[in-house]
Formats: C-alpha cells, sequence, structure tokens
C-alpha cells in the first residue's frame, strides 16, 4: 500500500483499523516532499517540532477506541494561518521571526478530528496576491510544469496537494485564493459560506468580512471530509454560521442549474478554457441534468477595481506606518497596494462597500432561483512564472489582475463556492469548473459537488 497514493477518506479508515500506520503515512508524504519541494518550493519553513508527540497522542487515542475522521492524515497549512509554536510569515519579513502563540481554531478542530499537521505551504504576501511569491520564502511553481506559476494566494498550498506532498492543506480565500490555484494544477478548491468555519484567533487580515479558511483537496469528497471537520459555531467568533443539515441528497440531476459561461460580465476568456467548459457543460446535460444558461444581472458598474479600494485600505490600515519607514521590506506589488490605501478617501471606501453588497444582494437574489451556478473558475490557464498575470486572454492585452474575473463577488456575497476539474486546456493543462451556491448551503453544495465529479470522471472530463 502506498499512501501516497490513497485518498484522505481511506488513509483515515486504513490508520483507524489499524491496517495502515500513521508513521507511514508521514514518512511516505514527507518522502514526496524531499522529492518534489526543491523544484516546486511549495513547502516552507521547518518541519513543526510536535510532530513526533502528536504522532504518539494519535496513536494512543486510537487505542483509546476514539472516532477520528481524519486520523492520521497529513495536513499542509498556508503560512499565513497560526500553528502553535511554528513560525508563521504571511510571506512578510515583518514576520519572519514570529512564532504563532497557539493554533487557529480550524487547525485545532483539524488536530481534534486525528490530522497530522506536516508543515507550511508558502503564500503571496500577507495573501494579497494572484501570484505566490514573497520576500521570505521566493517562487511557488506549478506542480505540471515549473515554468509556470500555479496562481496565488494559496499557490503553496494547490502546488503541494498537486504533486501529492499531502492529501490536504489548510488555505484561505479572501478572493479566490483557494479556488484559482486548485484550477490551474488540477485538484479542488473549496470556499465555504463566510462564517461556516470560525476564525477567531490568528492575524488579523485585509479581507475583513470577506476570508474563510478553505480546504485543498484532491477530491470532493475529502475537501467535505476535512470542512467537517473545522465547521461549526464558536461563541467567541460573532461571525461563526450554524449550517442547517443538508437533509435528503437530491442527485445533480433534479438540481435547478444555471451555467453562466462569463458569469454574466463583459470580460474575455481564452477559447480553449471556453471549450473546455462548454463540453464538461455538454457532458452534464447528457448525463441528465436540466441546466438554464442563465446569466446573474449585475449592476452597470460591478467589477473588481470597484471592490479593490477595500483590500487596499485593510492593508493600509494593517500595515501603512511600516510601509511609510522602509517600503523596501514589502513585495513591490503589495507596496503599491499599501500606497494607494493610503489615498482612497472615506467617501471612496464606503462606495466601496455599498458596491460589495449590490453584488451580494445580485448573486443571493439569483441563486433563490437556482441551485447551482456553473462557471469558469478562472479564464485562462496557468501562466509563465516570471509575471504577475497573462498578457493576454481571449486575444485581448488585459491587466495583471484579468486572470482572477470570476471569483471574488462570491466571497462579496459570502456565498459557497467549490472549484473542481473538468478536463485540460493547451497543453494539457488543467481548467476548473466553479459551482456556486447560496450562503449556508454548504453541505448542498459538496454533495451536488460529488455527483457532478462522478459525472465528469465517466465522460473522461478530467485533469
Amino acid at each position: 500500500m502506498q499512501p501516497e497514493t490513497l485518498s484522505a477518506t481511506r488513509i483515515a479508515a486504513e490508520v483507524r483499523s489499524g491496517a495502515l500506520d500513521p508513521a507511514e503515512v508521514l514518512a511516505a508524504f514527507r518522502g514526496r516532499i524531499e522529492a518534489r519541494n526543491g523544484e516546486l518550493n511549495a513547502v516552507v519553513g521547518d518541519t513543526p517540532a510536535s510532530l513526533a508527540a502528536d504522532l504518539d497522542r494519535l496513536r494512543t487515542r486510537i487505542a483509546m477506541g476514539e472516532s477520528l475522521p481524519l486520523a492520521g492524515v497529513p495536513v499542509l497549512v498556508k503560512d499565513v494561518i497560526w500553528v502553535a509554536g511554528q513560525r508563521v510569515t504571511q510571506g512578510s519579513l515583518l514576520f519572519k521571526d514570529f512564532i504563532a502563540p497557539r493554533d487557529a481554531l480550524a487547525v485545532e478542530r483539524l488536530r481534534a478530528a486525528g490530522a497530522l499537521v506536516i508543515g507550511m505551504a508558502n503564500s503571496s504576501e500577507f495573501a494579497c496576491k494572484g501570484l505566490t511569491t514573497n520576500k521570505v520564502y521566493g517562487l511557488t511553481r506549478h506542480p505540471m510544469n515549473p515554468a509556470l506559476t500555479p496562481g496565488g494566494s494559496s499557490g503553496g498550498c494547490a502546488s503541494a496537494v498537486g504533486a501529492a506532498m499531502a492529501p490536504l492543506a489548510l488555505g484561505t480565500d479572501g478572493g479566490g485564493s483557494s479556488r484559482r490555484p486548485p484550477a490551474h494544477v488540477g485538484v479542488v478548491g473549496f470556499k465555504p459560506s463566510f462564517g461556516a468555519v470560525p476564525d477567531p484567533f490568528g492575524f488579523p487580515h485585509a479581507f475583513i468580512g470577506l476570508q474563510t479558511m478553505a480546504p485543498i483537496a484532491r477530491n470532493v469528497g475529502d475537501a467535505a471530509l476535512m470542512f467537517e471537520a473545522m465547521a461549526g459555531p464558536d461563541a467567541r467568533d460573532p461571525a461563526s454560521l450554524l449550517l442547517p443539515e443538508p437533509g435528503p441528497v437530491r442527485p445533480a440531476q433534479r438540481l435547478r442549474v444555471a451555467f453562466s459561461p462569463r458569469l454574466g460580465l463583459q470580460v474575455p476568456v481564452d477559447e480553449d478554457v471556453a471549450a473546455c467548459i462548454a463540453r464538461a457543460v455538454a457532458a452534464l446535460r447528457q448525463a441528465g441534468l436540466a441546466i438554464e444558461q442563465a446569466d446573474p444581472a449585475w449592476p452597470a458598474d460591478a467589477n473588481e477595481d470597484a471592490l479593490m479600494p477595500l483590500q487596499h485600505t485593510g492593508l493600509a490600515h494593517l500595515f501603512g506606518d511600516e510601509w511609510r519607514r522602509d517600503p523596501g521590506r514589502f513585495d513591490p506589488d503589495v507596496a503599491r497596494q499599501i500606497e494607494r490605501g493610503l489615498q482612497w478617501s472615506g467617501a471612496e471606501v464606503a462606495r466601496a462597500r455599498a458596491a460589495g453588497a449590490t453584488i451580494a444582494s445580485t448573486l443571493a437574489d439569483f441563486l433563490s432561483r437556482h441551485d447551482l451556478l456553473l462557471c469558469p473558475t478562472t479564464p485562462c490557464v496557468a501562466w509563465p512564472a516570471d509575471r504577475l498575470g497573462p498578457s493576454h486572454i481571449g486575444g485581448r492585452a488585459v491587466e495583471p489582475r484579468a486572470h482572477a474575473v470570476f471569483t471574488p463577488f462570491v466571497n462579496h456575497a459570502m456565498a459557497a463556492a467549490i472549484s473542481i476539474p473538468c478536463g485540460s486546456g493547451r497543453d494539457g493543462l488543467p481548467v476548473g469548473l466553479q459551482l456556486i451556491a447560496a450562503r449556508g448551503r454548504d453541505r448542498q453544495l459538496l454533495a451536488a459537488a460529488e455527483g457532478i465529479e462522478t459525472l465528469l470522471a465517466e465522460a473522461g472530463c478530467t485533469a
């Protein structure tokens, strides 16, 4: 049995039954890290000093008959999330020596479920860039082609899972950071509803009211298993959400499904991505899904530019004083965001908040009439790692953030979304299909995504 080839669900079952030694699991994945990470730079920092003690505690808990849904499953944690006793840098020279005083609640719950934290995964600085690079650890590369980027900001998590260096990784998603990189490398990235996974402990961040903890996995079932270990309200997080139980799970063929090729936005999409998405939707229709082509009717000025003042001012609030003292300590692209954030007026920030609220109500209204909304996760496949974004999409010259157009609105709506592989574009590079559901319908979304994942695999629409 080769643990690195097994799903997280299977690893946990084999460890619980005694058929698989958790030390053997750790050794297999640490071997993968040793073999691949020098090329990819996805896993950063030191191996947690507590790992041997964690393994001993796990064995004791199994021997005592505890029910551990993630027994012995290795997990990587994005280097912006607190792990007790671990150096957590946020990809910033400001925090290069910071040692987390405790676990984030999501990490605490993963450990309680039997998971073993095996290391940290690289992130762009403060998780605020669509390319995973920083001044502490450098550039993370794509597992299929190291000349390419996995995107960002959870590129370390996605690259590591895609390279079988871990079966699960915990990312964050404030605007698509844990959906776009998984789409680029051919794995699954799930953004829960805002509040579904409480987050009372850790760094303050720029994405106030937007960011969620986000499972990254090799299949939907594993993402769901990880999510269930972390979900549930906590009194210390006033934004935390009690999710309804899914009730009887309806097969995907009975859902009200909408497909929007460009999410109702006037944005370019590469031909290979559009064709791949169209093939996947056609396969789902052939399998019996009644899919209506329909676009959300966004307000005329709805675009990511209208929302960016919130990220810029969030960064300026947190790090403006440090930037004034020494701009050179920051990633230049993040420094520009801080500088811009110091310039926005209060009225402009209020206008951005209003735009976000309008986007949220528009998507909520649309999802009151549809169980699922399908669209591309990204308008392009992975691009060269030496640039912020592709220079052209759909034959048009574009700004560096044009690769990110299909994910941020979901965050502003506080809704749930998942990216699953649906085939390949040019050069065999993966394409992701994004499934969006209303806030609080996370379990229904995961059940539907697992069914759709199976249908796509049966149709040959896999990365």
